[in-house]
């Protein structure tokens, strides 16, 4: 048979696809460092390619322009991975979930904040100060903070399933109580400002959240 018309064949070995993970992971370590040393406005793509050991078209056919990689940082972060993970398949939402008892869900929320918040706040910054002069960064803040606001509804409405979650509020106003809690403000304010550990700022929400959200704190 001729070689001519035979089908062309991809190329698409494991050790291609870990040498394009290292390079994705690495090119969005270097935009966080800058992002957040630096600020958005001030980390060029060119920076950014140089502290990563790339080309900037690299970048560019990688992840894209510069606030594309702002993005992956911020989803980076959230997630604790390379890339974006919804909500509800990251480990600490499906350890909630499971919890059968409305303390022990808030406890484990608080603590998992604890463990997210070092890495997530210097980003939150930056993405807010950026949103004050760029539009697409402006659109990424609004879009975290609504999905973040919806994430916790659904918090609320587990809390919810247990029977133990106060009657006498809306919902929707306990969800924005908690949401209001868990940015990365509520972080930097009492952390970074006030000299508290993680450790004391999960024990603090745990107890702050029983007593605001459960008809029964004990």
């Amino acid at each position: 048979m001729s070689e001519v018309n035979a089908p062309a064949r991809r190329y698409n070995s494991p050790l291609r696809r870990e040498q394009a993970a290292a390079t994705r992971d690495a090119v969005l370590s270097a935009a966080r460092d800058l992002f957040v040393g630096e600020g958005y406005r001030a980390a060029t793509v060119a920076a950014i390619a140089r502290r990563a050991g790339v080309a900037v078209d690299t970048i560019y056919a990688t992840i894209g322009r510069k606030p594309d990689l702002l993005r992956g940082v911020v989803e980076a972060a959230i997630s604790g991975t390379g890339q974006a993970v919804p909500a509800e398949r990251r480990d600490y939402v499906i350890r909630v979930r499971e919890a059968t008892g409305a303390a022990e869900k808030i406890s484990l929320y608080a603590q998992a904040l604890a463990q997210i918040q070092p890495r997530l706040a210097p980003v939150y910054e930056a993405l807010r100060d950026a949103a004050g002069t760029e539009p697409d960064c402006g659109a990424l803040w609004r879009e975290i903070s609504d999905r973040r606001a919806a994430n916790m509804r659904k918090f609320i409405e587990d809390l919810a399933t247990t029977g133990e979650l106060r009657t006498d509020r809306p919902a929707a106003e306990l969800a924005d109580a908690v949401w209001s809690m868990n940015g990365p403000e509520y972080w930097g304010l009492l952390v970074n400002q006030r000299g508290w550990d993680p450790e004391r700022f999960a024990g603090w929400l745990t107890d702050a959240w029983c007593r605001l959200l459960l008809r029964n704190p004990g």
